[in-house]
């Protein structure tokens, strides 16, 4: 006859064993989906504290996704997500991707162009987890007074460019049906006072940069930019590794959700915002200047598809897209443009800012 005891083991162990299968059966994830339980909860201050460090692509200055750190930094965003986050800035020589390859930052701004660029060559494995720019950085600058309508109308007119010319440029004389060769094209570097000197007749910008400068001397301009000629063109991203966004996607998320709080802050509060950014640039700074900077920044950061999905949003049609244009104009290798970008951590900050 079989022990009592025996009879009671046995039942306890096949409880045992439905309730982790049961377990199992809820904790399965969705297909194509990461399953980390960190990533389970809304809660990060139930967590483990984490640290990061963000390096921004270029000196402090009020582009939209340095400003949205700053202020994330500043009214405690991060510390809302249990997040310590450094920020150091990059002097601008590439060093950031090459630190976010190696791991030791965790994320950094990048030019989608340039990102799309330098995975391809020299194949770094860098993935955009938010394209923050939904427009291109750059247009192409003229003086009202020059009475040039359209890129057209540069033929017989001298165009400059920094360093080398980039795509952009001759795809959008493509685009508006003028002869390159009717063109002189020169070498500007990066002093406007080419443009209202006369030294070139259109001249290359940074639309949050230098338009500010040249109004204030007394110019007015007129901008061409790619995207008003159909023109595949994007902006700045938040830029991190294959490897940090399969490892450390709970890292990831809050540092998002705390960017994102801060660029909707930044929208509300600009003066707030700018006087942030001016604690990091440092008090010589023109506040009118930056403030011009972050303004325009918040409107390229607006289309059609953030205002469906969110600030941030990216689709596979917007990297194809501006890969297509890249390789017409042979500044791109071929590439798989799915990989290049990735919106699993927007979904979970969005998910994390609606529930709390």
């Amino acid at each position: 006859m079989m022990n009592i005891s025996t009879n009671i083991s046995r039942i306890l162990n096949f409880l045992l064993i439905v309730m982790i299968l049961l377990l199992a059966g809820c904790q399965t994830s969705a297909p194509g989906s990461t399953s980390t339980s960190s990533l389970a909860t809304d809660n990060p201050k139930s967590l483990e504290p984490m640290s990061m460090t963000f390096m921004p692509g270029y000196r402090p200055q009020a582009n939209l996704p340095f400003v949205a750190a700053y202020v994330a930094q500043k009214k405690g965003f991060f510390k809302d997500q249990n997040l310590e986050v450094t920020i150091t800035h990059s002097p601008g020589r590439g060093e950031h991707l090459q630190l976010v390859t190696a791991g030791k930052v965790q994320v950094t701004t990048q030019d989608a162009a340039v990102m799309l660029q330098r995975r391809a060559d020299p194949g770094l494995p860098l993935v955009s987890i938010a394209l923050i720019g939904q427009k291109g950085q750059q247009a192409f600058a003229g003086l009202v007074k020059s009475g040039m309508k359209s890129p057209r109308d540069w033929e017989g007119k001298t165009v400059g460019y920094k360093g080398t010319p980039p795509p952009e440029l001759n795809a959008l004389i493509q685009a508006a049906g003028a002869d390159p060769k009717k063109i002189n094209f020169v070498n500007v570097g990066f002093d406007p006072r080419m443009l209202t000197e006369g030294k070139v007749d259109v001249y290359p910008v940074f639309k949050s940069n230098e338009p500010f400068l040249i109004k204030n001397w007394g110019y007015d301009l007129i901008l061409w930019e790619p995207e008003d000629y159909g023109v595949p063109s994007l902006g700045l991203t938040y830029t991190t590794s294959e490897d940090t966004l399969s490892k450390q996607p709970e890292l990831l998320t809050r540092f998002l959700t705390g960017c994102l709080k801060g660029i909707e802050y930044a929208r509300n509060h600009i003066d707030e915002a700018v006087t942030i950014t001016l604690e990091f640039t440092g008090p010589e700074t023109d506040r009118e200047h930056m403030r011009f900077m972050l303004e325009s920044e918040l409107r390229d950061s607006e289309s059609d598809l953030t205002r469906k999905n969110g600030v941030g949003w990216q689709s596979l049609e917007q990297w194809q897209a501006l890969a297509g244009m890249l390789q017409r104009q042979n500044a791109l290798a071929t590439i798989d443009s799915s990989r290049a970008f990735s919106n699993q951590i927007l979904e979970m900050a969005q998910k994390r800012i609606s529930t709390r």
